[in-house]
């Protein structure tokens, strides 16, 4: 899982602009595994699980498919295919999320490789995939071009593609551009709430693409309350826990306020809990 937070709100015009001057990209990279690091993204990616079952099913994934799982964090798409009975390869740059990924394959006596890797420079040959998918991590990568690029080159012609990224109008979009009021983001970067845009992805695949299908869904975060949904992440999802870190006690009070208020706004439960969606974009790229 690769994580870079923007603050910017992108529309259309923004989907289709140039990209910003150049930024330090190693610098931004050794930035993000140390947000990583700080963090058990475990802890958060587990609930998440659905979303790669999902995937799965929206990409018709067949047994005996080779699977590329990219930026997979803890390896949710990766369980699902393998449970699919594909030939599974899961890849991330941060050793420590694979780990947490290994250890749950092996729970399920689930067969999937596990290679550390970049999204911007996957260290396969062309089109060496039948699919290639992504939950939330490819979206964060600092070069989307170069990303985008990436997985088309290792999915063979005919193959697909298959993405879920957050969009700027749902809950964890906000809460990004919330983060991003507070603490500057990275400057010269794109903002990765574009990956969860139908012009951003069509922009970035459709030269390559046989047909670009896309479907906003929820995925619903159902806590305790809005402060266990806070304590959660702000203990265990690496960048927030550095954004608080970077912040004295008056403006980690306004963050957290900032954050609690969109909870409230969008929390469906009248019974203390939390219960919220979250708009993602799921995307399937069948390659040309």
């Amino acid at each position: 899982m690769e994580t870079s937070i923007a603050a910017a709100s992108p529309d259309r015009a923004a989907a289709s602009a140039p990209p910003p001057a150049p930024a330090d990209l190693g610098a931004i990279k050794a930035r993000q595994k140390g947000a990583w690091s700080s963090g058990d993204y475990a802890i958060v990616g587990t609930t998440l699980q659905i979303v790669g079952e999902e995937l799965c099913e929206a990409m018709d994934i067949r047994a005996g498919q080779k699977v590329l799982d990219v930026a997979a964090g803890n390896g949710n798409v990766s369980l699902a295919a393998a449970r699919r009975w594909c030939e599974v390869t899961a890849t991330d740059y941060v050793p420590a999320l694979l780990d947490r990924a290994r250890e749950r394959a092996s729970a399920e006596r689930l067969d999937i490789r596990f290679r550390n890797a970049d999204a911007e420079a996957l260290p396969f040959q062309d089109s060496s995939f039948d699919a290639v998918v992504s939950t939330f991590g490819v979206m964060f990568t600092p070069d989307q071009d170069r990303a985008a690029a990436e997985l088309v080159r290792v999915c063979r012609p005919g193959g697909k593609i298959g993405l879920a990224n957050w969009t700027p109008e749902g809950f964890i979009g906000e809460v990004f551009k919330a983060i991003g009021r507070h603490v500057a983001p990275p400057a010269g970067i794109r903002s990765p709430l574009l990956w969860g845009t139908r012009e951003r992805i069509a922009g970035m695949f459709e030269p390559q693409a046989a047909s670009v299908a896309t479907a906003r869904r929820n995925f619903v975060f159902r806590y305790r309350s809005p402060a266990h949904w806070l304590e959660v992440f702000r203990s265990y999802y690496g960048p927030l826990l550095k954004a608080f870190a970077a912040l004295d006690p008056a403006a980690q009070a306004a963050l957290q306020d900032d954050i609690l208020a969109i909870i409230d706004r969008l929390n469906r439960a009248d019974d203390g809990t939390m219960v919220v969606p979250a708009e993602y974009l799921e995307i399937v790229v069948s390659r040309q």
